[in-house]
């Protein structure tokens, strides 16, 4: 798919980041039902849980027989549903699972140039078009931060902001918004989550231990800590 193939993906004719966030209380029981009215299959994925498929098109699965999944593949025209306990607060993301359908209008067969210093070539291009600016050098995470101006129709590739910056994705994406203390029948967004103090990575500016080296073909066997039993 290049831009100038109209293909667009989206949840109820809407695009993140303009998606409502699917509010949850702690420890609810969840079933998030996923119809499928395009000519294409989704692989519907989603974080921080697992879950029981409950439903298909042939109707509702009994409990001995439902299987656990990460991700459900919603074929062309069908219906699929799925259950989770509500146990973990947080912020956790829900989106289709083919990355062209959390991008809609970026090029996908055209060549990137990731980790290509292009400085110099774009000096050269500049002095003949001074508003050249080159970009795909670190991906296209730097598209959400950029907020470049777009014609009137079209729609961006990649958007929306979080607590840590852009949030890198479009299309088919959402996010599931689990709070302890949500009213029945209270769908607002209740904002970002807050992470307990020590719970956040971070980035480690210190020096790094050597790495580990493989000195044989035969399996290596880490040892097991102490602490561990």
């Amino acid at each position: 798919m290049e831009m100038t193939d109209f293909n667009m993906w989206c949840w109820n004719s809407r695009i993140f980041p303009d998606i409502s966030p699917l509010v949850v209380s702690k420890n609810d029981r969840v079933r998030v039902r996923v119809g499928n009215l395009t000519m294409t299959n989704h692989p519907i994925h989603m974080h921080g849980y697992d879950f029981e498929v409950t439903c298909t098109d042939g109707g509702w699965v009994r409990p001995e027989a439902r299987w656990p999944e990460v991700s459900i593949d919603i074929p062309v025209g069908a219906m699929r549903a799925y259950e989770f306990d509500a146990k973990y607060e947080g912020d956790w993301a829900i989106h289709c699972h083919k990355s062209h359908h959390t991008m809609n209008a970026m090029g996908h067969d055209i060549p990137t140039f990731i980790g290509v210093d292009k400085s110099k070539v774009a000096e050269k291009i500049k002095k003949l078009r001074p508003e050249y600016m080159p970009m795909g050098t670190k991906g296209m995470a730097d598209m959400g931060e950029m907020e470049m101006e777009i014609p009137e129709n079209t729609i961006p590739m990649m958007t929306g902001w979080g607590p840590h910056g852009p949030i890198e994705m479009g299309g088919m994406f959402s996010v599931v918004k689990v709070r302890e203390g949500i009213s029945a029948g209270d769908y607002a967004d209740p904002g970002w989550y807050e992470n307990p103090p020590g719970t956040q990575a971070w980035e480690w500016t210190g020096e790094l231990p050597d790495a580990t080296k493989v000195k044989d073909a035969k399996t290596q066997i880490t040892p097991k800590h102490k602490n561990h039993g």
